[in-house]
C-alpha cells in the first residue's frame, strides 16, 4: 500500500526518513520551520567564511551510515576527514593539561559546511519540502487522515504524520493536537529524556589567514573545564572553509543552562573574555555573532531507536531517542521509515 505521509523536521533525521519512504514508493512531504534542511548541522553564513554553530563534526560507526555515504551519489566528495581527534584538554586559564590520546576513529565534516550533507540528501525531494512552515497542531479526520496546520495555512491528506524535531517540541505538538495524538505513554516516556542547552559563538578576525599566519594555539580543536566553555574550534581549519581566522566557540551545558534567558550581548561579552583566557586571543574580532540552541546535546536519550504507532500513522525519530552524534539521528530516521515500511507491506 502506497502511503501519503507528512514529515515534520528537515535535519537529518528527517530527510534520512523522508528519501527512505520516497525511494520505497510512498509520497513524502516535509515541513521545515526553518529556512532550509539542516537542523542541529547547520552553517552559519557571514562576510568573513562559514561557521559550523550547530554540530562540529561527525563519526561514522554504523555500517547503514557508512553505505549510505558511499551509496549516495557524490555523498563522498562532500564528506572529508579532520583532525578532530587532535583535541587538546584545557584547563579555566588555556594550559593544556592533558593531551587527548590518539583516536582510531575518523572525524569527519562536510563541506563547504555541516548543512551540505544534508541539503545534498535532500535535494531529491525538491518541492516536497516546504520551508519556512511551522506546524503548530495536528489534527484527524473522520476518515483517518491527518490534516497539518500552521498559523494561517493547513495541509491536508496524510496517512502518516512523523515527527523529527526535538523531544520537547515534539512532546508540545502532540499534546496540543488532542487525545487522538497525545499518547500518554509516550509522552511519558519523552518527559524522561534530558537534552541540554548551548549558546554558541562565532568569532573572526580576517587580519590573520591559513595557512601563512594565525593567531592564537597551534591546536584547532580544544575541550575544555572552564565553567562557561566546553569546546572551541578553528573553522579555518575544516577542509573547504575559506583561509580567514574563524572560531566556533561553544558554552557548557551548565553554564548555558543557567544563562538560557541572559541576552546576546551579555552572553558574547562573557564568552568572549572566556576565550580570550583559553587561546591567549585578545585581539578583537571584525565579527562576533551568538546563537542560542535550547535543545543541543541529548544527556539522557530515550533509549529506543524510534516511536511508532502503526494504528494512528504517528512517529517520532530524532537523536534523543539514541544519543547525541549526527549518525545517531540517522539511524533513528532510517529504523523509523523501514518500520513504516514494514506496517504497509502489511495493509
Amino acid at each position: 500500500m502506497t502511503l501519503n505521509i507528512a514529515i515534520i523536521g528537515a535535519g537529518i533525521a528527517g530527510i534520512t526518513a523522508a528519501r527512505t519512504l520516497a525511494n520505497a514508493g510512498h509520497h513524502v512531504q516535509v515541513f521545515e520551520k526553518s529556512r532550509g534542511p539542516g537542523g542541529r548541522m547547520s552553517t552559519r553564513e557571514s562576510n568573513f567564511g562559514t561557521f559550523d554553530h550547530g554540530a562540529q563534526y561527525f563519526t561514522v560507526r554504523d555500517p547503514r551510515f557508512s553505505l549510505a555515504i558511499q551509496a549516495v551519489p557524490g555523498t563522498t566528495d562532500i564528506c572529508r576527514p579532520w583532525s578532530a581527534n587532535a583535541v587538546r584538554v584545557l584547563d579555566p586559564l588555556g594550559h593544556v593539561f592533558e593531551a587527548a590520546r590518539a583516536s582510531k576513529e575518523a572525524h569527519f565534516v562536510a563541506k563547504p559546511g555541516m548543512n551540505a550533507l544534508v541539503r545534498h540528501w535532500a535535494e531529491p525531494l525538491g518541492k516536497a519540502i516546504h520551508n519556512n512552515t511551522k506546524i503548530t497542531r495536528l489534527e484527524r479526520g473522520a476518515k483517518g487522515l491527518w490534516t497539518l496546520h500552521t498559523d494561517n495555512h493547513t495541509f491536508a491528506g496524510f496517512d502518516h504524520v512523523l515527527l523529527a524535531i526535538p523531544s520537547v517540541q515534539a512532546a508540545n505538538l502532540l499534546k496540543a493536537s488532542g487525545k487522538e495524538a497525545a499518547d500518554a505513554h509516550w509522552l511519558k516516556a519523552m518527559g524522561a529524556v534530558d537534552v541540554a542547552p548551548c549558546w554558541t559563538m562565532m568569532v573572526a578576525f580576517p587580519n590573520a589567514t591559513q595557512p601563512n599566519l594565525h593567531i592564537g594555539p597551534q591546536w584547532n580543536a580544544a575541550r575544555s573545564i572552564h565553567h562557561r566553555i566546553a569546546w572551541l574550534a578553528r573553522e579555518s581549519s575544516k577542509p573547504g572553509r575559506g583561509k580567514v581566522e574563524r572560531w566556533t566557540v561553544q558554552a557548557s551545558a551548565a553554564w548555558s543552562a543557567e544563562h538560557i534567558n541572559d541576552t546576546d550581548s551579555r552572553v558574547q561579552a562573557k564568552l568572549l573574555r572566556a576565550f580570550a583566557e583559553l587561546t591567549g586571543i585578545r585581539a578583537e574580532p571584525a565579527h562576533t555573532q551568538v546563537h542560542r540552541w535550547l535543545y543541543a546535546k541529548t544527556i539522557t536519550p530515550l533509549g529506543v531507536s524510534h516511536q511508532y504507532n502503526p494504528a494512528n500513522g504517528l512517529g517520532t525519530c530524532g537523536d534523543w531517542h539514541l544519543g547525541h552524534r549526527v549518525e545517531d539521528a540517522f539511524v533513528s530516521g532510517l529504523e523509523l521509515a523501514l518500520a513504516v515500511c514494514q506496517s504497509a507491506k502489511r495493509l
